[in-house]
């Protein structure tokens, strides 16, 4: 009401400006009954302020004279009840984001008021929190290495407080996600222009309490993730969401750290990576390897591997590298090999190993010869099956996979030791001798039997799920290319016999309903195929490992075209694996394109519409070949009706027409379904009726862009069925004959496509090449 009155001044003028001041200096209390009052006043002073910074020095300068940041800390400690803080806090926002001139982001951060605001005693409630951490937030995006001294409060020559950081940690674990993502942000500004005076205030007890808090947080995580892994009551499509979601979680708190131990200071470094080896990694792989008591830790093992797996994909470097892989190796390793790597005291490692002593670990001093020999650990036999090794051979197929994918992380990093890389290394095994004459490579020690494993998986009867198999044979191809020779007698009958089965598995799916689709989905899954087969372990996402680990999805029944659906590309997947292995083992490199006769398929450029097959609704074909029928629609009542099967190479149709009004050999079409999939079948109790199977013509299954997801239940696509009248029973077999012989025709085509893929000879007999 009142800007009304001052119209006829400029309310971008100085005078404005003073005017605006001595109302807000005349509120002696803040209450219900003013508060809009002083929302517009301080509403007024942010716009003056921020259009004063830019374009108008005489009302910043007086902004700055007149202490007038100083009335927002005034107004806080007057206020009585009256909601005023959210909107105090969000135009101080406001006004900072937009300061461009480093002497106003200065005079703003001078004379402790923005500190004084900061430490006021806000009663959090509603969407007060949200305002402040923005506010906070505002404040962190204006920090340099200059204005950072004006926020702390120093003594001598040491931090004894910061406002700023200490209230922001206070909001660290908060339940609100823009929150906490705030948090994140504000901190890693700060840590980004810290000094060595903040640098040694933030990882000095108590603030660096903080660290170990976030890695408590992300181990408790961890736990929940394990629970709703292992929750046998959870229904499978529910657990896979759930999973994911904790997962998304999990991996945005590791890029945190990362984004921490990015900043390259060695006491941020200190602290982030003792607290995860002491917190969460130590404890978990312990008896993870037999290697000591539980320590609070009671992850199963599955999620365990997921954990490390996870943290040395995001997190790496050199230090947490090489940590795990002592820790992991260190049964397996002779004295001088433990000895060498204990002593590399490089900067990356040096604080890893003293964590590691402390905990018992590793020694920090030389074991005598004597009491090694008699440690169980270095009897062969124990060695054989201690440690990494026992989950390798398990008879547990998601721990054989889980185990071998952190053994590949490993072996692929550039970051490890030389000696344990040795032990661990995929390039070059073959040549790698035993270290010390002890135990040397372990994948190459053990490659006969991990083979063999990986192969009883894919060979299995009833076959495991397309999940296990896929990865079972991503780390097959590896360990064939990387040992450099071929399969032995026994795994190379387990590789045949699967094979085998993979063809067989296919050929059945040309009497589904989808065996129209085959083809095409060899073609578009090829490409997909053979990218997942090439993919590194750093760039594999390791939430396979927890989806092994997780009941397969049950089905409402293999008849639906759905689950169908899946089954028939599940099926060409597993086929094309087994292509590009038996590839891998005859000629060491995979298949480029699949070897399709597409001679055989039908080409849509040379159809017409009267050919029946590129037929359209409400287009016109001839009814030469068409039997007359009836059938009622829902909506249409009795239609006399003509039913053309028609195929031609690949593509095939059964479609209803009605007779053309005005010639009599021509037909309307009324309605067209897929021949393949329709399985006519004459009614028991009604000879003249015959029942057809309609399965949508295309497949709507579009892949989830979520990770192991697929289309939910309430997405599916229901199957239709159409039931046909005709004039005796007679009519009635010859339709539904005829309907047998035109998807006879169809498949015959669909085989001939696929021939030279299911044909034994397409790359060369296996024993022949091995024999070579």
């Amino acid at each position: 009401m009142w800007r009304s009155f001052w119209r006829s001044i400029d309310r971008f003028s100085l005078q404005y400006f003073k005017y605006v001041i001595n109302e807000l200096r005349k509120i002696k209390v803040v209450d219900g009954h003013n508060r809009e009052l002083v929302i517009d006043l301080l509403q007024s002073i942010v716009e003056l302020v921020t259009y004063g910074d830019r374009q108008d020095p005489s009302i910043f300068e007086y902004f700055m004279e007149y202490q007038v940041l100083s009335e927002f800390v005034r107004v806080l400690r007057i206020s009585r009840n009256s909601r005023i803080e959210a909107p105090l806090l969000q135009y101080l926002s406001i006004m900072i984001q937009n300061m461009n001139s480093d002497l106003s982001i200065y005079y703003c951060f001078s004379n402790d008021y923005i500190n004084n605001i900061i430490g006021h005693k806000f009663e959090f409630g509603g969407d007060l929190a949200l305002y402040y951490v923005s506010f906070l937030r505002a404040v962190g995006n204006k920090l340099n290495k200059d204005t950072l001294c004006l926020l702390l409060k120093v003594h001598g020559d040491a931090v004894v407080s910061f406002p700023l950081y200490d209230e922001a940690l206070k909001f660290a674990h908060h339940g609100d996600k823009m929150i906490q993502t705030a948090i994140c942000a504000l901190t890693l500004s700060i840590y980004n222009v810290s000094d060595n005076m903040v640098y040694q205030y933030i990882t000095t007890p108590p603030v660096s309490k903080y660290f170990s808090d976030m890695v408590s947080s992300l181990s408790k995580k961890f736990c929940h993730l394990d629970a709703l892994v292992h929750d046998a009551e959870m229904r499978t499509r529910q657990k896979k969401e759930e999973i994911l979601l904790e997962t998304d979680k999990i991996v945005d708190d590791l890029y945190y750290l990362k984004d921490i131990l990015g900043i390259g200071e060695s006491r941020l470094s200190r602290a982030v990576t003792e607290n995860l080896l002491r917190i969460l990694i130590v404890p978990i792989l312990l008896p993870l390897l037999q290697m000591g008591q539980s320590n609070g830790s009671n992850l199963s093992a599955v999620t365990s591997f997921y954990t490390i797996s996870c943290l040395l994909q995001v997190i790496g470097g050199k230090g947490m590298f090489n940590s795990v892989a002592e820790v992991i190796l260190y049964p397996h390793m002779a004295s001088s090999v433990r000895d060498a790597v204990q002593g590399d005291s490089t900067e990356s490692n040096g604080h890893a190993k003293s964590i590691l002593s402390e905990m018992g670990i590793v020694s920090s001093s030389h074991e005598t010869e004597g009491a090694e020999n008699n440690s169980l650990l270095t009897d062969t036999v124990s060695i054989k099956r201690s440690g990494i090794l026992a989950h390798i051979f398990s008879e547990n197929r998601s721990l054989l996979l889980a185990s071998l994918f952190l053994l590949f992380i490993l072996a692929e990093t550039k970051d490890l030791h030389p000696l344990p890389a040795q032990m661990t290394g995929l390039s070059g095994m073959q040549y790698m001798i035993d270290v010390d004459g002890s135990i040397g490579n372990l994948l190459w020690k053990h490659m006969d039997v991990i083979l063999n494993a990986l192969l009883k998986v894919l060979a299995s009867q009833p076959p495991y799920s397309i999940l296990i198999q896929w990865h079972a044979g991503w780390f097959l191809r590896k360990l064939l290319i990387c040992q450099g020779k071929g399969l032995s007698d026994h795994n190379f009958q387990l590789f045949n016999t699967s094979y085998q089965q993979s063809r067989e598995c296919l050929q059945k799916e040309l009497d589904g309903c989808w065996f129209d689709h085959i083809p095409e989905a060899f073609r578009n899954e090829w490409a997909n195929c053979k990218a997942a087969l090439l993919e590194a372990s750093q760039c594999k996402d390791p939430f396979f490992v927890l989806e092994l680990d997780v009941n397969q999805q049950t089905t409402d029944g293999d008849a639906a075209s759905y689950f169908a659906w899946q089954r028939m590309v599940d099926n060409v997947k597993v086929f094309i694996l087994h292509l590009q292995l038996k590839s891998t083992i005859s000629k060491g490199e995979l298949l480029e394109e699949p070897w399709l006769d597409s001679s055989a398929i039908a080409d849509s450029s040379n159809m017409h519409a009267s050919n029946g097959v590129s037929a359209s609704f409400g287009s016109e074909v001839a009814l030469g070949s068409g039997i007359p029928c009836r059938i009622s629609f829902s909506n249409a009542g009795i239609r006399d009706i003509y039913l053309i099967p028609v195929a031609k190479k690949t593509s095939g149709k059964v479609i209803l027409a009605e007779k053309h009004p005005f010639c009599s050999q021509r037909g309307i079409v009324l309605a067209i379904a897929p021949l393949a999939g329709l399985i006519p079948k004459i009614d028991e109790d009604q000879p003249t009726w015959l029942h057809l199977q309609i399965r949508e013509s295309e497949p709507k299954l579009h892949k989830s862009k979520v990770r192991g997801q697929r289309l939910g239940k309430s997405d599916r696509v229901a199957d239709g069925r159409w039931t046909l009248g005709f004039p005796n029973a007679k009519a009635c077999e010859a339709a539904r004959l005829s309907i047998l012989e035109e998807t006879r025709k169809q498949r015959s085509s669909v085989e001939s496509v696929l021939a030279p893929l299911l044909q034994n000879s397409c790359l060369g007999n296996l024993s022949e090449s091995e024999d070579e």
